[in-house]
C-alpha cells in the first residue's frame, strides 16, 4: 500500500538517499535539495512529502501554495526513487497527492511545470488529467505548465 508521510526530523535522512536515473538528474532535484527548497519556502506553506510503500520511503514530493496568479497549488518537486519506477507508484502516489490537496480546498487547482523533454512525466500528468496552460515562462522557456482542476 502507497501513502504520504509529511517529513520530519525522525526520516529526512533515509529520504536524502533517494535518487532519480541519471537521465532525470536534469529535471529534478536531489531529495536534499527539495528538502532544503521547501525550507526556503516555507513562507509559502511549502511542504515536502515521502511517499511510502510498505514502510519503505521510495519517493519525494515538494508542494507550495502560490498565492501571486495563478493562485493554486504547485507541485514543485516530485519523484520515484530509480529502483522503483515504472511499476505504478508515481501514478499512485500522484493521485494521493491530488487528493490530499482537493480535500484541503484551499485553492480549486494544481500548476505544475515541466520540462518539454521530460516525456514520461508529461504523459503520468496528462493520464491524470492536468492539462497545458498554454504559458510559457520566461524564466523556464523550455518547460510547460500543467493545471489540474479539481472538480467542484
Amino acid at each position: 500500500m502507497i501513502f504520504l508521510k509529511e517529513v520530519n526530523e525522525g526520516n529526512w535522512y533515509e529520504l536524502a538517499k533517494l535518487q532519480t536515473t541519471e537521465e532525470q538528474k536534469k529535471y529534478v532535484a536531489p531529495a536534499v535539495g527539495i528538502m532544503a527548497r521547501a525550507y526556503a519556502m516555507r513562507k509559502s506553506r511549502a511542504k515536502v512529502y515521502a511517499i511510502v510503500k510498505d514502510e519503505i520511503y521510495i519517493g519525494i514530493a515538494m508542494v507550495r501554495d502560490m498565492d501571486e496568479y495563478p493562485e493554486c497549488y504547485e507541485l514543485q518537486q516530485f519523484f520515484i526513487d530509480y529502483r522503483y519506477q515504472n511499476q505504478g507508484y508515481g501514478k499512485t502516489a500522484l493521485k494521493l497527492i491530488m487528493d490530499m490537496l482537493e480535500q484541503e480546498k484551499k485553492y480549486n487547482s494544481i500548476e505544475v511545470c515541466v520540462k518539454m523533454e521530460d516525456k514520461p512525466a508529461i504523459h503520468v500528468y496528462k493520464i491524470l488529467g492536468f492539462e497545458d496552460t498554454k504559458y510559457i515562462s520566461p524564466d523556464v522557456p523550455d518547460a510547460y505548465n500543467l493545471r489540474y482542476c479539481f472538480k467542484n
